[in-house]
């Protein structure tokens, strides 16, 4: 089963509405695509989204890490030779995780359909079905309240509340219009992207504490690679602390562990490199008595579905963020997993079960 061809494609589609956080507001959805092909004919596919702001990648640094160095490299060598595979990708290039995680993707893709078994049965097969959030971006209190009711109207009982782009009581302001609009059932989780400073963290949620928000986590309320100052918020709070952007890495993940800086970690396959070490991440995290988040980038179906195969694979990941495809005008693909409502289902198909690509999106 070895790699006879590795192909790139440059795919564009627009978002509904603009995507705001405290890093970065999106309109159009970019994303390099993935096609491994083996000599035996099995087709695998992968993605991996620019996210400058996060992993510090480019379409030009994606495209030149997978055509220029791993492509040359990857040629011949056997799918089913995984553990030499994922060594000679990391023994090649330093950093550019969503490069590394397309590729990593569409060789477990492949992996899977030779042994006739979904990606998510083939890594564990945990679950069967999984439910996803829905995020609310960083606007006005009025407007963020609007929206987060148009999402439960849709059957969304889990809502992500982008914050941390201004000052902290605003950041109040929202999640109680939003609280109020909503009411007191639906899952309210917080998303500062690294907006606040530790002290002021502390007082913010600690003030949310006393108003009864009922804030189910808190996602990297601090910069990533202040750990002291995350495991500072962590001590002096009720309220679940959660690392994003402070784990890319099994490494990142025992530093933030053995420290006890958060309650909880979001992995992320285009963070971690792909499924490789995602899967190391979430093994380690489960010696520690830690659970798991899966969350994405702005990402097709494409690596949306790796990551939810990933995510029903393993016994402690018990939170999924997986509303970008939902958030794009179109979709880049046919197959894949499937949403019913909050809800993804995932077929009978072997691998990941994408039957293709939609061509419309694919920039020439």
């Amino acid at each position: 089963m070895k790699i006879q061809q590795i192909e790139t494609y440059l795919a564009k589609v627009p978002l509904k509405k603009a995507f705001k956080t405290a890093l970065r507001t999106v309109t159009i959805a970019e994303t390099i695509i993935v096609k491994i092909t083996c000599d035996n004919g099995k087709v695998g596919y992968g993605e991996a989204p620019p996210t400058h702001v996060i992993t510090g990648e480019s379409i030009a640094s994606i495209s030149f890490a997978i055509n220029e160095v791993l492509r040359p490299a990857l040629i011949g060598m056997s799918c089913l030779d995984r553990e030499q595979l994922f060594a000679k990708i990391n023994s090649l290039l330093v950093g550019n995780t969503s490069a590394k995680a397309a590729v990593d993707m569409a060789i477990y893709d492949c992996v899977a359909q030779q042994a006739e078994m979904s990606l998510r049965q083939y890594l564990g097969g945990y679950q069967s079905q999984i439910e996803t959030d829905y995020t609310v971006s960083v606007n006005s209190p009025e407007e963020m309240a609007s929206d987060a009711e148009e999402y439960v109207r849709d059957g969304f009982s889990m809502l992500k509340i982008k914050v941390g782009k201004d000052e902290i009581d605003t950041d109040i302001q929202r999640i109680q219009a939003i609280r109020k609009q909503v009411g007191s059932n639906v899952k309210i989780r917080l998303d500062a992207n690294q907006g606040w400073e530790p002290k002021a963290a502390v007082r913010a949620i600690q003030k949310m504490e006393d108003l009864g928000l009922n804030i189910e986590f808190i996602e990297q309320p601090v910069k990533a690679h202040d750990i002291k100052g995350l495991k500072f918020v962590t001590s002096h709070t009720y309220i679940p602390i959660m690392a994003d952007e402070s784990v890319f890495s099994a490494r990142d993940a025992e530093n933030v562990l053995e420290q006890a800086a958060a309650d909880l970690i979001n992995i992320k396959l285009m963070k971690a490199g792909g499924i490789h070490e995602a899967l190391k991440i979430a093994n380690l995290a489960n010696v520690f008595g830690i659970s798991c988040m899966v969350g994405s980038m702005i990402e097709s179906k494409i690596g949306i579905t790796a990551a939810a195969h990933f995510a029903a694979s393993q016994p402690n990941i018990a939170y999924y963020d997986f509303d970008a495809p939902l958030m794009l005008s179109g979709d880049l693909i046919d197959g894949g997993i499937q949403y019913k409502g909050s809800r993804i289902v995932f077929g009978d198909s072997f691998g990941l079960g994408i039957q293709g690509l939609r061509e419309e999106y694919l920039v020439k």
